[in-house]
């Protein structure tokens, strides 16, 4: 088993969601912390505990962040944390993985589970070991409690329900 701290300044955490129906809004949060241990060879062993600044949302649209803040949508203020802590790891094939865990947001904790790639290891210039993973999931956001949306006179409503999620991560092992 090896630890591995995050190097979030070559990582992110991103999402997206229709917005009226035919186009896409994006947006990532730029605070949170992730611990992770990983076993190539017992995938089983392996884990992932991840924490989100809700207040560090951007979607590139200073009025919309503050609406996605507010009680309408993550109420920040009460719930200024998104965590996810995994319960299981296994391999889906080379390199590959499905990784189960509980998502908890706006004070609700369901299960969700991310397919999750490892594109590549190395040394970096400094002799430090670097591993790069890729996840992607989705979830519906009233199953949290997001229910927040507007009718459109079109048909449709202007937000939708699922929400595409895609980690990019290079983590760096730890140093005993």
């Amino acid at each position: 088993m090896t630890a591995y701290t995050i190097d979030t300044s070559h990582s992110d955490i991103s999402f997206s969601v229709r917005h009226m129906v035919f186009a896409k809004v994006r947006g990532h949060f730029g605070k949170w912390s992730a611990t992770l241990a990983f076993d190539a060879a017992a995938p089983g062993k392996s884990s992932v505990e991840v924490s989100i600044d809700v207040a560090s949302i951007d979607t590139r649209e200073a009025q919309r962040d503050g609406h996605l803040k507010s009680a309408d949508f993550f109420d920040a203020e009460k719930f200024p944390k998104i965590t996810f802590k995994s319960k299981q790891v296994e391999a889906a094939g080379a390199g590959h993985y499905k990784v189960a865990g509980d998502l908890t947001m706006h004070g609700v904790t369901k299960g969700v589970t991310l397919d999750v790639e490892e594109t590549g290891r190395g040394k970096d210039p400094w002799g430090n070991s670097r591993v790069g993973f890729v996840a992607k999931g989705s979830l519906v956001r009233a199953d949290y409690g997001l229910k927040w949306n507007q009718a459109l006179e079109t048909g449709g409503v202007l937000v939708g329900e699922k929400v595409e999620i895609e980690i990019e991560v290079e983590a760096v092992e730890a140093k005993a």
